[in-house]
């Protein structure tokens, strides 16, 4: 059975893409609350073994490291990786929040969207959900960098990921990141074109 990685995704009661239900389902997140199968910082992937997964989920994760830190964290998806594996990935948009708040007049403090946990932000996006970094006392919620679409196809490319398809929309940028070579059922099940 194939296994995708869920990296920072909290708990398994928040749903990951339907791409992933044949799938062998393994959290790691740093915050041992919501039970992850894994404890440990995103920052630290190569102190596990090799070559296991054949995806790795990071779904609003990735913002949450500094600048210099998120090469640590794609060093690490790519030592996890299978030859064939690839990362999907995630993140605000932040050309698409600055872009809503000035063509919307909205200050900081505004609200940007709702969500199902309430009103979001423009300091929630950019800064990290005030609402949790307060509760959990945890700073490790809050937003530490920031991406647009080139930004991250750029720090992906960086990294070393061979092929790196990207997408823009609702305020987010989704990338599917890979090792190698896209397999034909990868192209498949993500509607990939044929290079």
């Amino acid at each position: 059975m194939q296994k995708v990685l869920n990296v920072g995704g909290s708990s398994k009661k928040i749903a990951i893409p339907p791409q992933y239900e044949a799938f062998e389902h393994l959290l790691l997140d740093i915050d041992p609350k919501g039970s992850p199968d894994i404890v440990c910082d995103a920052r630290t992937l190569t102190s596990l073994e090799a070559n296991q997964f054949d995806t790795i989920y990071c779904s609003h994760n990735l913002e949450h490291y500094y600048r210099h830190d998120v090469r640590k964290v794609l060093a690490g998806f790519l030592h996890v990786l299978k030859d064939n594996g690839f990362a999907h990935i995630r993140v605000p948009d932040m050309k698409a929040v600055m872009k809503a708040a000035v063509e919307q007049n909205l200050d900081i403090d505004d609200v940007l969207y709702q969500s199902p946990v309430g009103p979001i932000s423009v300091s929630d996006v950019v800064y990290g959900y005030s609402l949790e970094i307060e509760l959990s006392g945890q700073d490790f919620y809050a937003h530490k960098t920031g991406f647009t679409q080139k930004s991250l196809l750029k720090a992906l490319q960086a990294a070393g990921f061979s092929k790196v398809y990207s997408g823009e929309s609702n305020l987010e940028v989704t990338a599917l990141a890979f090792k190698g070579t896209p397999s034909p059922a990868t192209r498949a099940l993500f509607q990939l074109p044929s290079d």
